[in-house]
């Protein structure tokens, strides 16, 4: 392959290809979106009512929506559709969890360790990675709810539904129809508990009409700035957005860590509702990572949970030797999070061993979690001897979390990604994070289908000036056509082979994800000599979604 680049070696250097049109991409074969989001047949009805609905993962979250506000949503249009199903989120326990970053994962891990007990648990997660029913979780062996069983309730409520929606000027979102589609199963199928992941904030989420009397326990995993116009500008509106799920001497268990004004507001929070607090990142706290095996060909990583909780609680836990699937030391914060989490039910009465917490901690894995393809996935995209690893880290600290999980799984091997952003990311820190981790052969910015429309996709080309932004800022050079000096640059240009450049990473542009990853494998090993290199697909879950939507296509 050809590309165009300087003569002059810099010590650190980023070229671009505005897109890859060397005719390289003409020989992948056509261009293709894929979808998703196709469901079951047995779901289709279901899934176009649905879409009929006001989707705010596909069309972007309005400005103060997750406030406790007048701009926020309207939580009292929830508690009306749930009166109309006969409240159904009153006959459950539940935990519910809250955080910019780790909910899903903590949930999981939750989850686990309660059906690893014996215990019938239901889980409400989002977004999904290849189907809906997969944000629905029933029983004590947590598979994704059956379409049959999720088109039988919705014929069934189907005429509730519809008046709702009707007396409500069809003003109900896509959210809150499954939310309560999700509370009435749980009571249906009469759970022990539930553990429910809020979606935006916590204040104004469709999830918090769960009751004090309901609620078990309250977690809240971290505080970021997802999301930040939604939940009030800054990090200070965020925490307290967040912390309108803690409920009135409820106990809250908190992960972090947190900023200490970002805690404090919290811990504020609780002490006005009377809520014990149980903290992952107490200083008795210690978790570790003692480094990384395999098992069956896919790696995990040896860790301890020694948890000491002196505060609100007396809670002790020592668990040595841990195997956990899910990889990164922010994986281990979340699951010591789930295990303060299950500590704290067991205070309250719940039966919960340390086996079981072992257990469960240990069988949980995730969809687009630092998830590594097998050989044989690999071979199907047509990417042989290349590692896959799929995750959907798409903010900053996602993104740095993402950084050194890599290294410390695959120490210096050659390294390249292939990236699609929605559109309301922060795409120059993200970027600004994976320029500074270390040095990257190749990023290749590509798009996706977000909720499975294009309306929140960013442009390659707005990635690619993002990106360009980044490095700058980090001192990268970059060799592009959008100056006057580049375009001198560029008068000096010559032609070589990718395998000659040295030190330098190559930052290209193209639509297709499955172009995509064919050009960025080529490139790897056009580099390295066909050296064994990696191949990170990041940026949203929904790209990841796409990555495993062409392998069971």
């Amino acid at each position: 392959m050809k590309i165009l680049t300087r003569q002059s070696i810099l010590p650190h250097r980023l070229t671009l290809i505005s897109s890859i049109s060397f005719g390289v991409l003409r020989k992948l074969g056509p261009r293709r979106w894929f979808s998703a989001h196709s469901e079951e047949p047995e779901l289709k009805e279901l899934m176009e009512y649905m879409d009929s609905l006001k989707n705010y993962e596909k069309m972007g979250v309005p400005k103060g929506a997750g406030t406790d506000s007048d701009d926020g949503f309207d939580l009292g249009r929830m508690r009306r559709l749930m009166e109309r199903l006969g409240n159904p989120q009153s006959q459950f326990k539940a935990v519910h969890i809250a955080g910019t970053k780790g909910k899903g994962s903590t949930a999981a891990f939750l989850s686990n360790i309660l059906r690893a007990e014996g215990h019938s648990v239901g889980c409400y997660s989002s977004p999904h990675i290849q189907t809906i029913r997969e944000r629905i979780s029933l029983g004590r062996f947590g598979e994704p709810v059956s379409a049959k069983t999720l088109n039988c309730l919705f014929l069934q409520i189907k005429k509730i539904l519809d008046q709702a929606i009707e007396h409500e000027n069809g003003r109900i979102s896509h959210f809150e129809i499954f939310t309560a589609m999700a509370f009435t199963l749980f009571a249906r199928e009469n759970v022990d508990i539930a553990v429910i992941e809020a979606g935006l904030g916590g204040a104004r989420d469709a999830t918090n009409i769960i009751s004090s009397s309901g609620l078990a326990a309250s977690v809240i995993t971290t505080i970021g700035e997802e999301h930040l116009a939604a939940l009030g500008g800054s990090l200070e509106s965020i925490a307290m957005a967040k912390s309108g799920i803690i409920k009135h001497g409820c106990p809250l268990v908190l992960g972090g860590p947190f900023l200490p004004h970002i805690e404090c507001i919290l811990r504020d929070k609780a002490l006005s509702m009377s809520s014990p607090v149980v903290s992952a990142s107490d200083a008795g706290n210690q978790s570790t990572i003692k480094g990384i095996s395999r098992m069956n060909g896919r790696p995990y990583q040896s860790c301890d949970l020694v948890m000491q909780i002196q505060r609100d609680f007396k809670l002790f836990l020592e668990l040595l030797d841990v195997k956990l699937c899910m990889l990164g030391s922010h994986q281990l914060q979340n699951a010591a999070t789930a295990t303060c989490a299950a500590l704290c039910l067991r205070n309250l009465g719940w039966r919960i061993s340390d086996g079981s917490i072992r257990a469960g901690l240990e069988r949980t894995f995730l969809l687009g979690r630092s998830q590594i393809l097998t050989s044989k996935e690999t071979e199907a995209l047509g990417l042989h001897g290349t590692t896959v690893l799929l995750d959907g880290a798409h903010t900053k600290e996602s993104a740095n979390a993402l950084v050194k999980t890599i290294k410390m799984t695959f120490g210096e091997a050659p390294l390249a990604l292939v990236v699609a952003m929605a559109s309301d990311k922060d795409h120059v820190g993200f970027a600004r994070e994976f320029l500074s981790g270390g040095e990257l052969e190749v990023v290749l910015l590509t798009e996706a289908a977000i909720a499975g429309g294009k309306s929140r996709t960013t442009s390659a080309s707005l990635l690619r000036d993002c990106w360009i932004q980044a490095s700058k800022e980090l001192g990268i050079d970059i060799v592009h056509d959008d100056t006057t000096k580049s375009r001198e640059v560029f008068n000096n240009l010559v032609v070589c082979s990718t395998s000659k450049l040295e030190n330098g990473t190559i930052l290209a542009t193209e639509s297709s994800l499955m172009a995509s990853l064919k050009a960025t494998n080529q490139i790897l090993r056009e580099r390295t000599g066909n050296q064994s290199g990696i191949i990170v697909v990041t940026g949203s879950l929904h790209i990841v979604s796409m990555v495993l939507a062409a392998l069971s296509g």
